[in-house]
Order: C-alpha cells, then sequence, then structure tokens
C-alpha cells in the first residue's frame, strides 16, 4: 500500500511541477474552498508538492515508516490492514487541515500543499505500536526511544505553528501527528495501554 501511495503521489507531483495550473487547481485553498465549495482540495493538496526535495524528503519518510506500519497493522488486523491503511492516510490529509482552514477562510493568500499532515500521521502511529524503537534525527548520533521524539517533534510543530517564522505547515505536522495517535487507538483501543505500559517500563 505504501508503494501505490508513494508512486501515485510522485506521478501527481512531478506532473504538476510542468503544469501550473494543475498546481493551482489541486493546492489547498481555504479562500478558495469556502468561497466556490472546491472541497476536493483537502484531498488534492496531500498530492502535490513545492519541488523535488519537499517531494523526495514526504517520500523517503512514508517508505521508511509506512512499511513498518503495514507490518505492524497486518500482524494486528490481519489481511483487512490494507483496506484500514488507506482509509488512515488518505483521511489525514484532510482532517489535520481543518484548523488552518478555519484560520484562513477569508485569507486569499494562504495556501499549502504536500502529504506532510499524513506522514506525520503514519510515523505516530508506529510510535503507538512501539514506543521504544529507537529514533535518530539526522546530522544529530543521538539514539533515543521514539515517544522522546514524538513529543519533541510535537513540542517544536506547536512553537513554529505559533511564531509563524516559515512557510511550513507546523500546524498540520502538529495535528496530522495527533490524528495518526488517535486514529490508530480508536482501532485498538487496547494499543494505548501497551504503548503507556512499555513506555512507563523506561522509569
Amino acid at each position: 500500500m505504501t508503494w501505490i501511495v508513494i508512486i501515485i503521489t510522485c506521478l501527481i507531483s512531478v506532473y504538476s511541477f510542468n503544469d501550473i495550473n494543475l498546481f493551482l487547481k489541486l493546492k489547498f485553498s481555504p479562500y478558495l474552498i469556502s468561497k466556490d465549495r472546491e472541497w476536493y482540495r483537502f484531498l488534492t493538496s496531500g498530492f502535490v508538492h513545492a519541488d523535488w526535495m519537499h517531494l523526495f524528503v514526504n517520500m523517503f519518510v512514508l517508505y521508511s515508516f509506512g512499511s513498518e506500519l503495514e507490518r505492524y497493522m497486518s500482524f494486528v488486523f490481519g489481511i483487512k490492514y490494507k483496506f484500514l491503511y488507506l482509509i488512515m492516510y488518505f483521511t489525514s490529509i484532510i482532517l489535520p487541515l481543518y484548523p488552518s482552514y478555519r484560520k484562513n477562510l477569508k485569507n486569499p493568500g494562504y495556501s499549502s500543499i504536500g502529504a506532510s499532515g499524513a506522514v506525520s500521521a503514519v510515523v505516530f502511529a508506529c510510535i503507538i505500536y512501539n514506543p521504544l524503537a529507537s529514533f535518530m534525527i539526522i546530522f544529530i548520533p543521538i539514539r533515543f526511544p521514539a515517544f522522546v521524539f514524538g513529543i519533541l517533534y510535537l513540542i517544536y510543530s506547536a512553537y513554529m505553528s505559533r511564531k509563524k517564522i516559515d512557510n511550513i505547515g507546523h500546524d498540520v505536522h502538529f495535528w496530522g501527528s495527533i490524528y495518526g495517535v488517535l486514529f490508530t487507538i480508536a482501532l485498538k483501543p487496547k494499543l494505548f495501554i501497551y504503548a503507556l505500559n512499555q513506555i512507563l517500563s523506561v522509569f
């Protein structure tokens, strides 16, 4: 499933690099969604990216964690994991955008693109399944448990979202991460107890 999502995203993104009209038609724009009822933008914005680097980073992270999430989900849910995985991915493109939509209804200059919300959801779903997995951030030669990374990532995303000092959708990263956790626990509530026990065992 991860490979299918990656291939579709790459095809649409690369095509939109050379077709500005398609890019403008698919990007997330709260103002246009509200004005022209173009609700499809909630979903299509997750399949277009700003440039090759933006696309590569999102797809590399998705490849790295998506395959792991599929393995976890197949163990817990059997063959129906494929359907559940796709439901989680597509809804995690849409729902984390809602706070941005509400804040920018009357702002024609605001727009966003990329699969970051969904990718964040995948990463945090993996953290729930394996909170003690070893994480290492690029350029920082220190390994630490996945749940520690998750806490730091949420704090950083919330802080940067408030500061608004760059063009990165930190609020989408934050809500995508939260959604990944909630979706995973909703599917299998016992995973919350399992993850909590794993985290508490560290202390």
